[in-house]
């Protein structure tokens, strides 16, 4: 009787609210489902339940709202999955009717339409996830609508059928009536016309995913630099995994140390950690670049190996298969690790060997303190030729250093988070699809975590609606009744992507975050009046958002918020807007189009900049407007943004900072290093050399004062291998990928300023941009500035590093635009130091491969030993001072340098025309779009 009067008064209600609220009007009929469902006639009369259940439109799906509002539901058949023997026994309803008429190629299924994808269930009852459909942006020609579903005419007018397209695929559905299918085909495109709340249209940057943080939705940053803070952090966050851990990269090694010393640390060994979770039932999803081997000595298979070994729950995928999907050329290339969907590290950290690192970038480390056997690394020496036993030192410790390794990484939170997630849930389904789709032994696992529903509900009214929801029975909404998975979990499943919806459209995205460049967005959406002032967060419970809070408070000690004055290698965690870009295709992950959200984002932000950019990236290789061999546009932008500053007469800076040389095995100038040389050539040819450079084009136009608006450095540092030993230097790889725009915004992930990272069709990639709204008074230019927390604290500790300075003298870097002169000063200064000590490779002394060679001979015959670069110091040093030439410890020089900055030796090999590679090379018969 009480349920009664309930649902009398639930339809009473629902007659007199708005259209607007029909949204909390089917929450509370889901809430008036579950009542009914937990009653004991219901659960024990199994006929009744399904009749009742298939009336209602609903299954236990319905019942998660993690993965969004419930919308349409029912039996349809579909032919691309197989039909299993127990679909052949009929329950007497039309569909199994029709079914038997229609042929033994089609299968009944349990169809559910949410607003982030279609899933294909075994029926109302079951979990089982036969297949999924994830929404994507469609590709819209002109001004026609593209569909997600279509109705299909057959020649028996009996049959009735619609086709749903995503993935890039078209899957043919049946149903009994025309009726049925105009309902669905409705209710399908209905999803994808919400424009800016759809995941079919495009927002700014043409990226799959909107702005969060344009209201208060809990989206977060943190920024880490160099290895040790990143890993350290994820160690702790995989610690409190609860439910699911994903994971991809382009390398990964199971047997890291997360935390050093090793030895202090054995517990923080990746493969160690994810048993340990995986014992207590968190789901480990992890994806692996599958690499050529010929070309990459990674052994993606031995990891694989490793990783399947360490229990039931941990699932691994290796992608893609060269010979079957044609890519030999192109990548995966994003690091990502996200756990419980409450957040996610993405940037340049790849969790394998080389990559943990300190801001003081040691060379050394005899006895083995840090890096344990293969993890003392150094590719510009050698590459190891087995991981089998990974405590077995590759390098000889005495005699070469290790190749320090510099770079950035981000931790996110909330809304963002998710779209992290669903990015990885679209890569792994493509992968499984390509990988195994008919193998039956593989099942299909559904996520298992619960999330908030759709982030912005509007005002109070609808969160004193939403909570008499939740009060109606709290006790029967619990996890043991979310849709949660059974199968057996010694297979491959594919993922269910979480909802994060917002009311943001891209017209009010662009601005509201004052990027208005047309070229580099999606077409602008009409129609859609957003309320911004009045949008409120609202969550689905007090509880889910305590659980929350808890879960953050948990990280703590490794999320601790820092002054922005502070020198540290953990930022503080701010709220910020953010957005996820990414570079994807069909290959990579399966969209119907390519994205290249990534890349309109760096020539957007560049574009729009006031005052200021810098960029740290292991590569920068870009093209001018006339360029017709490298195609990103990365440097238009720069030059664009150049020339109208100088137009305008105001102050503008550019500083870029990448590696000296390029990461792979091999001396300039040996046989065996044409891949070094194809890549320097591209690199100089953006930055100086001809008239495709920057340089050479700004030097045209503006002459000298061309290098006032942009400059170029790269890191170095040096030490003693063993007590007693020489002095050896190395330069410090630079692998970060960030830029940093005025103070206030920042673009972190895997993505290298080339043709390989930014086009999308090419290598994939995920970055984030993430735009301040806390601001610290600062200065630009000599004039007071609002600096963003999260962009100027990162600055500020990226140049403290590099230039040396302690924590007193932070402030003296503050102004980007006035300190220009002091950061080329102490560049030029270690600069000579190292060339007077080393005479280390690469310098601006040399010219020609014939002036390299003799170099080399020179001071091979002067020490016992030297690196592949000339990284070792004689024992005295002679140099010239007044006239007179002095003998003197390398130390006594060395102790005046100033942390790790340099010049990039811009003239280095100019004298040589090409330096791709020769005919008599394997490299020449590489297609050149390996190398940019």
């Amino acid at each position: 009787m009480m349920r009664m009067t309930l649902m009398t008064e639930l339809c009473q209600y629902m007659k007199e609210v708005s259209k607007t609220e029909m949204f909390h009007q089917e929450l509370l009929c889901q809430s008036f489902a579950r009542l009914l469902a937990s009653s004991r006639p219901y659960q024990t009369k199994q006929n009744l339940q399904c009749k009742v259940c298939k009336f209602l439109e609903v299954s236990r799906l319905s019942f998660s709202p993690e993965y969004g509002p419930k919308l349409k539901e029912g039996y349809v058949l579909v032919k691309h999955l197989p039909r299993l023997a127990e679909d052949y026994t009929c329950s007497g309803c039309c569909l199994c009717h029709f079914c038997s008429c229609w042929g033994k190629n089609w299968r009944k299924v349990w169809l559910v339409l949410k607003p982030g994808f279609l899933a294909f269930l075994d029926n109302h009852l079951d979990n089982k996830l036969l297949d999924i459909v994830v929404f994507d942006v469609l590709l819209f020609e002109g001004n026609d609508e593209v569909y997600l579903a279509q109705d299909l005419k057959e020649r028996n007018p009996l049959r009735h059928a619609f086709k749903v397209s995503g993935e890039n695929r078209n899957i043919k559905l049946r149903t009994t009536t025309h009726a049925k299918v105009i309902e669905w085909v409705s209710a399908i495109n209905a999803v994808g016309l919400k424009h800016s709340e759809s995941w079919c249209h495009p927002h700014r940057f043409n990226s799959f995913a909107p702005t969060r943080g344009l209201v208060e939705d809990g989206s977060l940053a943190q920024w880490f630099i160099d290895g040790k803070a990143a890993f350290e952090a994820i160690a702790s966050s995989i610690e409190g995994a609860k439910s699911e851990i994903y994971m991809t990269g382009w390398w990964l090694c199971p047997e890291l140390y997360l935390r050093r010393p090793f030895d202090n640390h054995s517990s923080s060994r990746l493969d160690i950690l994810l048993e340990a979770k995986a014992k207590e039932g968190v789901q480990i999803h992890i994806l692996l670049y599958k690499e050529v081997s010929l070309a990459l000595k990674i052994n993606s298979l031995y990891s694989k190996r490793k990783l399947l070994n360490i229990h039931e729950n941990v699932k691994v995928l290796r992608y893609p298969d060269h010979l079957s999907t044609g890519i030999y050329l192109w990548s995966h290339h994003e690091k990502l690790v996200i756990v419980d969907h409450k957040i996610s590290f993405i940037g340049g950290l790849d969790l394998c060997f080389g990559r943990y690192d300190t801001t003081e970038h040691r060379v050394s480390d005899l006895p083995s303190f840090l890096w344990p056997g293969k993890d003392y690394y150094n590719p510009r020496e050698s590459e190891p030729n087995s991981w089998e036993d990974t405590l077995k030192d590759e390098l000889d410790r005495e005699k070469y250093p290790r190749m320090p390794w510099h770079d950035v990484h981000c931790a996110v939170w909330g809304p963002p988070c998710r779209d992290i997630a669903r990015h990885f849930v679209q890569r792994w389904n493509h992968a499984k699809r390509s990988k195994a789709p008919n193998e039956q032994k593989i099942p299909l696992l559904m996520p298992q975590h619960h999330m908030v529903l759709p982030h912005y509900l509007g005002r109070s009214k609808d969160i004193d609606i939403e909570r008499k929801i939740w009060e109606l029975n709290p006790a029967e909404i619990s996890r043991k009744d979310s849709f949660s998975s059974q199968t057996p979990p010694d297979g491959i499943p594919l993922l269910l992507p979480h909802e994060a919806t917002d009311p943001d459209s891209s017209t009010v995205e662009n601005k509201v975050n004052g990027f208005s460049s047309s070229k580099y967005y999606s077409t602008q959406l009409s129609g859609h009046n957003t309320d911004l002032q009045s949008a409120k967060l609202v969550a689905v419970s007090e509880s889910d958002l305590q659980a929350g809070d808890n879960w953050l408070a948990k990280h703590e000690q490794t999320c601790n918020i820092q002054s922005t004055d502070e020198v540290t290698d953990v930022g503080p965690r701010t709220l910020c807007q953010c957005q996820i870009v990414r570079s994807v295709s069909q290959w990579s992950a399966g969209t119907s189009q390519t994205e290249d959200s990534i890349h309109r984002a760096y020539c957007a932000l560049i574009e729009e900049a006031e005052y200021f950019i810098y960029i740290e990236n292991q590569f920068f290789i870009s093209g001018l407007s006339e360029d017709e061999v490298i195609q990103n546009r990365v440097l238009e932008s720069l030059y664009n943004r150049i020339m109208r500053a100088h137009e305008e007469k105001k102050c503008f800076r550019v500083i870029i900072v990448i590696p000296l040389l390029p990461g792979f095995q091999g001396g300039v100038d040996d046989g065996g290093a044409a891949t070094v040389r194809a890549l320097m050539h591209w690199q100089y040819r953006t930055i100086c050399r001809g008239e495709s450079s920057i340089l050479q084009k700004l030097c045209s136009k503006l002459g000298p004062i061309a290098h006032e608006f942009i400059s170029f450095f790269g890191l170095r540092t040096y030490g003693r291998l063993i007590d007693g030993g020489p002095m050896v230097t190395s330069q410090v790889y630079v692998h970060s990928k960030v830029m940093i725009v005025d103070d206030r915004c920042a673009l972190i992930g895997s993505s290298n300023i080339n043709d390989r990272s930014l086009l999308g069709s090419r290598d994939s990639e995920i970055a984030v941009v993430i735009e301040d709204k806390e601001f610290v008074d600062s200065f630009m230019g000599g004039n007071p500035w609002n600096a963003g927390n999260f962009s100027f604290s990162l600055r500020l500790s990226l140049w403290a590093e590099h230039l040396g300075l302690s924590a007193e003298e932070v402030h003296l870097i503050k102004d980007p635009i006035t300190y220009n002169d002091f950061w080329s000063d102490i560049a030029k200064s270690n600069t000579n130091i190292y060339q007077e000590t080393f005479s280390c490779i690469p310098n601006d002394t040399i010219h020609t491969r014939s002036a390299l060679r003799q170099s080399m001979s020179q001071w091979k015959q002067k020490l016992p030993h030297t690196t592949i670069d000339l990284g070792v110091a004689p024992e005295k040093l002679e140099v010239y001072e007044n006239g007179e030439v002095v003998v003197m410890d390398p130390m006594a020089k060395l102790k005046s340098v100033r942390g790790h900055l340099v010049s990039f030796p811009l003239e280095f090999m100019s004298h040589e025309d090409d330096l791709r590679p020769m005919f008599i090379e394997g490299e020449f018969y590489a297609s050149p779009q390996v190398f940019h």
